[in-house]
């Protein structure tokens, strides 16, 4: 994982927005915009946190090709859930990217934790967004450091408590 503070030589994403912001579509764009930002700066590391990933915009073209634009060798993307069975039947254009794109990326399920107390988050060493109220979509946008170590450490306790998840593909005998 990327250290916990900006990573050397990373500057400030450009275009994304930081402030308290709320609504569906307003959270919707956030994620796109966010991630096709990761593409066009090279993140290194994104974790990608929600109970289960219902609303967010994974199914998109648009998204699924900033994630492989994004997509490289030294690349990261850890997703943390309480279940991904909303992602495995509702998601199949990020299903069919994930099958391809495996070894860089890490589920984690986390079926224990309650659903209205899991964080609802995109964090990345440069920029985060956070959900607060998942119902209301109401969420905030940040590049600070303190707010970006907080939020890497409550998901990294989350990935902790997790376990396997979300296969690339299931194999018989």
């Amino acid at each position: 994982m990327a250290s916990d503070g900006a990573e050397a030589g990373q500057s400030v994403p450009a275009h994304l927005p930081t402030g308290r912001f709320s609504g569906r579509e307003a959270f919707a764009q956030c994620v796109r915009d966010a991630l096709a930002c990761a593409a066009r700066e090279g993140w290194r590391d994104i974790i990608l946190s929600d109970a289960t990933f219902a609303d967010w915009p994974l199914h998109e073209r648009v998204v699924t090709e900033s994630l492989q634009a994004w997509a490289m060798t030294g690349r990261r993307l850890v997703m943390l859930a309480t279940r991904f069975d909303a992602v495995q039947r509702h998601q199949p254009r990020f299903v069919a990217w994930r099958q391809t794109w495996d070894h860089i990326i890490e589920c984690r399920q986390c079926r224990n934790a309650d659903p209205a107390d899991f964080p609802s988050a995109l964090w990345s060493s440069a920029w985060v967004m956070q959900r607060h109220d998942v119902v209301r979509s109401v969420f905030v946008c940040d590049t600070d450091a303190a707010r970006r170590l907080a939020l890497r450490q409550t998901l990294e306790e989350v990935r902790r408590n997790g376990s396997p998840a979300f296969p690339a593909s299931t194999l018989g005998l």
